[in-house]
């Protein structure tokens, strides 16, 4: 049954309604080429393109739309809704519809692992005993279009809501909170992601803290001792509850007796007040352990039962093209291609000499958004490199390929990740680890595709 109304979206925006149609809508979408049946358009304006060219196509599925110029003719049997601007109207229905279903709502921010800690947070949630009905943002559609477009598409039966919150410039995490009004929150670390936006650790770090404004209870990653540092710095008017979490740090929430594999791991889960709960985690690395105490933390402080932290760690698979190990060819694939910064890359690249069998392959593409920072953050990956003794590089784009030239052991450079598959599909061999990285515009997940069509017949997922 469809939540939004009609009404709903004129109390919400202020808006004309120019013409009605059906009157109740199973959510909102601001793209012609996927709008759903029923579900309402919303012309959003950038510099690159005007949603109102995509109206008339958008209506032939879609129920209506929230326009700010109106078209010569009304569409029949059709909602239009005349606003100022869709995108504030966007937010400001979002804002709407979150107050009025008054039901937990969990942040996840954080520089690297929010896709995935938000991930396990709704798993924990939804096994709870009676299936719980979470609301989630999907995929990693965390800004301030994603995130509204999340709550546009409530059903009115939702009991907790989590929200991934991304930021790349100063402000962007208040403004989300002014939508999604979080109860809680949970901080995952700092890194250095979107430099080109913030121009520093610290600009990146008071950011994320704005969450503190709105929530009442906050947990933080005790082990990132930069994030500790600036939570004793900006929260001194804070007057809510912190909860701590992390691996090598005295925290409230922490695991013990860790067990690494070559796939997922198994820990002993130490939870606020004396359980301890054995965990088998399904997810590889030892920074998955950290982002699994960052749900566990949160979800037990909203009021998940341990037995029920422990089921919904232990469900959850994890996120395509994130840290995926696979076997090929009598290799070893590490993919992890979704996106890159350096504190992720250099996760990655331990992971790989982890996972060392033979020859270590390190296939990197350059890591966006740095600005002024990226010439010294690409330099650094190469000294890890060194430091580990990697035996072979494939470097794709200009950053990776210039601070290449430091690299000591065998190295390849690609025009793109095509080449670059290419590359590693002659050189490769039997026993290889391989680990493939870059940021989301790199496309690195070609390289795959590439190892795939050279050893036919594909591998397998571990």
């Amino acid at each position: 049954m469809a939540y939004l109304k009609t009404e709903d979206i004129l109390a919400a925006t202020g808006g004309t309604l120019l013409c009605e149609g059906p009157g109740a809508y199973t959510g909102v979408s601001i793209d012609s080429r996927t709008i759903a049946d029923n579900e309402l358009f919303v012309a959003l304006q950038g510099s690159r393109s005007d949603g109102h060219q995509y109206l008339a196509a958008a209506l032939i599925r879609g129920a209506g739309a929230l326009v700010s110029i109106a078209p010569q003719e009304m569409p029949s049997g059709k909602t239009l809704v005349l606003v100022n601007d869709p995108l504030k109207a966007l937010q400001a229905l979002a804002e709407y519809l979150r107050q009025k279903r008054a039901v937990p709502v969990i942040a996840v921010t954080g520089t690297n692992g929010k896709t995935t800690t938000k991930e396990l947070v709704a798993s924990i949630f939804s096994t709870e005993s009676g299936q719980q009905k979470v609301l989630k943002t999907s995929a990693n559609l965390n800004n301030h279009i994603g995130l509204p477009l999340c709550l546009s598409r409530m059903q009115g039966d939702e009991e907790v809501m989590v929200l991934e919150m991304g930021s790349n410039a100063s402000g962007d995490i208040r403004l989300l909170c002014d939508i999604a009004r979080p109860d809680y929150a949970v901080m995952t670390n700092v890194g250095p992601a979107h430099l080109e936006g913030f121009g520093s650790l610290e600009a990146i770090r008071a950011t994320d803290l704005e969450v503190l404004e709105y929530v009442r209870t906050f947990a933080v990653n005790a082990d990132d001792l930069f994030l500790m540092a600036g939570l004793a710095q900006d929260a001194a008017g804070y007057t809510g509850r912190t909860i701590t979490y992390g691996i090598d740090n005295p925290a409230d929430v922490s695991a013990r007796d860790i067990r690494l594999h070559e796939k997922g791991s198994d820990f002993l889960l130490c939870l606020p007040g004396g359980p301890e709960v054995p965990v088998q985690l399904q997810l590889s690395g030892r920074f998955n352990i950290s982002n699994a105490l960052a749900a566990a933390a949160i979800s037990s402080a909203a009021g998940a039962p341990p037995d029920s932290i422990r089921k919904g760690l232990e469900a959850f698979t994890g996120v395509p093209m994130r840290l995926e190990i696979r076997k090929l060819g009598g290799m070893l694939i590490i993919s992890d291609v979704y996106n890159a910064n350096p504190s992720s890359m250099q996760e990655a690249i331990r992971e790989l000499l982890r996972l060392k069998r033979e020859r270590t392959i390190a296939v990197l593409g350059d890591m966006l958004e740095l600005g002024a920072y990226a010439e010294a953050a690409h330099s650094g990956i190469m000294t890890l490199l060194n430091e580990l003794n990697i035996t072979m590089l494939i470097s794709v784009g200009r950053e990776m390929q210039k601070a290449s030239a430091a690299f000591r052991g065998d190295c390849y450079n690609a025009d793109d990740s095509f080449q670059a598959g290419a590359i590693l599909a002659d050189l490769a061999r039997e026993g290889d680890t391989v680990l493939l990285k870059g940021s989301r515009g790199m496309r690195m997940e070609q390289v795959l595709g590439e190892l795939e069509t050279s050893f036919a017949g594909g591998g397998d997922a571990l």
